[in-house]
């Protein structure tokens, strides 16, 4: 259709599709040891005298262990003073040792053993009387806890967990950049395999694809392909369709370095718009530089919400999340996990900082007829914000 849409064979595509070459360094020991020591310091001033961080986002940021959540506990204790303890099941201890990147005591438990109870008595052995407990733990291990520590308190653990991990350092920024950096290419080669008949089975599949052959960790981590009606729905529809001219095309997706996240979403038009779908996009196109121009060290996540809101209302969509508007959040914040603190969404009121990364991704929704979500990922600076990726110039030229 032009130099950026349906201009691609299937051989030009995959021949761009090679390790990618600028890579950024992996977190480094120092750096793990670093978030522990500030997560003591943010343990001293909720009150509490221990917390227990379990399998998933978080326990990879503290000790580099890779493991998602599971029926048996995998947990990293940090107490006020001493090592880290780790608990682990007794047969993957070895693996363990592998993976962890900082020195820990190691704590096993046999199948037929109680984990909880290894929890209890290494916090009475150093004399901590009270756990903060991670707020991604699952409601098994809150109950077995609360069993195993007989009274002693258990507290939400967030303003610790979310105090460390939502300020990103440069280590990190930099692996969330080069992870944009792929997905932004890949959004580009399919981009330019778009052409009538083409399904979005055959696009979700080159993507992960090519995801894959770039070094990202484990291909797409999720892929959204529309055509035409179905972009109305935010997260898609069942079935596969096929894509024909003059339908616009919304891709959402991304994929992980070293855990760290892109979440891309380009909108555009295969074909020639109708005069509706050109004045929503750039509407949409407005919201999102609105909601990026708000942004800056205090302002809250309800406060850049609004931003773009305004944009919306102004044109004549919502209000608030009523349709033909925005039916959710602006944004999330993203790192370890495609979702986390902070939120850019109305009731949150806490204040950004530097090193907080968001998405800004205003979706209109036009029911029945069309989406358009544009988004792209920015990092909070000393002063403002800074995009990882250029925002869509226009409906039929998707990249800057």
């Amino acid at each position: 259709m032009n130099d950026q849409i349906g201009q691609l064979s299937a051989t030009e595509a995959e021949a761009q599709l090679t390790p990618w070459a600028q890579r950024a360094a992996p977190i480094a020991r120092q750096d793990y040891e670093a978030r522990i020591e500030h997560a003591r310091s943010l343990l001293h001033d909720s009150g509490a005298d221990a917390l227990l961080v379990t399998a998933g986002a978080s326990l990879r940021y503290f000790c580099g262990v890779p493991w998602g959540a599971s029926e048996r506990l995998v947990a990293l204790l940090i107490t006020r003073d001493g090592e880290p303890i780790a608990i682990c099941p007794a047969f993957e201890g070895a693996t363990l040792a592998h993976v962890l990147t900082v020195a820990a005591v190691p704590r096993l438990w046999e199948e037929h053993e109680n984990p909880y109870t290894l929890v209890a008595a290494a916090m009475a052995e150093r004399g901590a009387h009270s756990l903060a407990l991670d707020p991604a733990a699952p409601y098994f291990v809150f109950e077995g806890l609360r069993r195993a520590l007989d009274g002693r308190a258990i507290v939400d653990a967030s303003a610790i967990v979310d105090g460390c991990r939502a300020r990103k350092s440069p280590a990190e920024l930099a692996l969330m950049q080069q992870a944009c950096d792929m997905t932004l290419h890949v959004h580009r080669l399919a981009a330019g395999l778009m052409r009538e008949g083409v399904t979005t089975t055959e696009i979700k599949y080159f993507i992960d694809r090519a995801h894959r052959r770039l070094g990202a960790d484990n291909g797409s981590t999720f892929c959204i392909v529309q055509f035409g009606e179905a972009t109305s729905h935010p997260h898609g529809v069942p079935g596969e369709q096929r894509l024909r001219e003059n339908e616009l095309v919304l891709i959402d997706t991304g994929c992980s370095v070293h855990g760290y996240n892109s979440d891309i979403t380009r909108t555009y038009i295969y074909g020639k718009p109708s005069a509706d779908a050109a004045r929503i996009w750039e509407l949409e196109r407005a919201a999102q530089q609105a909601a990026f121009a708000a942004v800056r060290p205090g302002i809250s996540g309800e406060a850049v919400d609004a931003a773009a809101r305004t944009v919306l209302e102004r044109g004549g969509l919502g209000p608030d999340y009523r349709l033909p508007g925005l039916p959710h959040r602006t944004g999330h914040g993203c790192g370890l996990a495609v979702h986390e603190a902070p939120y850019l969404v109305r009731g949150n009121a806490v204040a950004l900082a530097p090193g907080n990364c968001c998405s800004n991704e205003p979706m209109i929704v036009v029911p029945e007829k069309f989406g358009v979500r544009l988004e792209d990922h920015f990092h909070v600076t000393d002063d403002g914000a800074a995009w990882f990726t250029p925002p869509s110039p226009a409906i039929d030229r998707p990249f800057a």
